[in-house]
């Protein structure tokens, strides 16, 4: 079997489906409870089954309550206890014939076969008619991908989001940065649109190759910290987390788990980050995301800020 990754969703024996939001995954699989069966859910798998979703804190409390084995800074999910494996890419065929949104962003992002999948809901069968489509893209083929979005909508042959949707998603991010910073950084990302009247991601997995490229792991906190520094590599920086390598005398990584300030700089640009320093033997690094809020954490790029003054 091939290896759990990022954006995979997994089973376990209990029906329960979990989102995979982690790279670790050798003896048990870092990932998010979405979906427990339930037989007054309000969502239908096609086999008949229904199920409740839960978010964040629901889903927390259930596994706090009902599974407390998987309990961690994420769910971990010991590998025998997985009863099936959902994986993107193999699905998108199945998915497209059922999905035309999803057949058209395919073909729009133009990638080699096997190297783009759907997530979320659909990959899962368990969307509904207010879902979003999440779009998966692997490895360097990602970049692509952004760049054939961009060119459609640069031509016209897709909608950008519309001001009422980038304060949809403002709202809902809730960040520390102010409304026009946000959306100055979020434009130059094409990283998100709208296609047939529904919002959509395009979102970043290293591809098989890749996955032990940058293990991460939580070290101990130093205390919070705001830092200046020049973005050295940024082929990570749609991750999740969002990897940047930097250049500066103490931290050298920033990584948000937020999605919210991932993509912000790019190689070159001087960044200004806020969160917290975590020891890591050799390393330091400034993490951004140290709660689901990320209250008083963020990552801006002041060069971006500045060249559009």
């Amino acid at each position: 079997m091939k290896q759990i990754r990022l954006r995979d969703f997994i089973e376990d024996r209990d029906g329960c489906i979990y989102a995979v939001s982690a790279y670790d995954n050798d003896k048990a699989v870092g990932c998010i409870l979405r979906y427990v069966p339930d037989e007054n859910g309000s969502r239908q798998s096609p086999d008949g089954t229904r199920y409740t979703k839960y978010d964040f804190e629901e889903a927390f409390d259930y596994i706090r309550k009902n599974k407390p084995e998987y309990l961690d800074t994420v769910h971990r999910v010991p590998l025998g206890d997985i009863k099936k494996v959902h994986k993107p890419e193999e699905k998108i065929q199945s998915i497209c014939q059922r999905d035309k949104r999803v057949d058209k962003l395919v073909s729009l992002f133009d990638v080699p076969p096997g190297n783009t999948g759907c997530t979320g809901s659909l990959l899962v069968g368990l969307e509904n008619e207010t879902s979003d489509i999440d779009m998966v893209v692997y490895g360097d083929h990602w970049f692509t991908a952004q760049k054939n979005l961009m060119n459609a909508v640069e031509r016209g042959g897709m909608k950008p989001l519309s001001e009422e949707l980038w304060k949809k998603v403002y709202n809902k991010r809730v960040p520390e940065i102010d409304y026009e910073t946000f959306v100055l950084h979020e434009k130059r990302k094409w990283n998100r649109g709208e296609i047939d009247g529904t919002y959509f991601d395009l979102l970043y997995t290293r591809d098989y190759g890749d996955l032990n490229r940058v293990n991460i792991s939580k070290g101990d906190v130093l205390g919070k910290k705001t830092i200046e520094a020049e973005v050295t590599d940024s082929s990570l920086i749609f991750d999740s987390p969002a990897i940047y390598s930097i250049d500066h005398d103490e931290i050298s990584k920033v990584l948000s788990f937020t999605h919210t300030y991932s993509g912000q700089a790019v190689s070159g640009e001087i960044i200004e980050a806020c969160g917290y320093v975590e020891d890591h033997g050799n390393e330091k690094w400034l993490v951004i995301g140290s709660t689901r809020e990320a209250k008083g954490e963020y990552i801006i790029s002041k060069t971006l800020i500045e060249n559009s003054g």
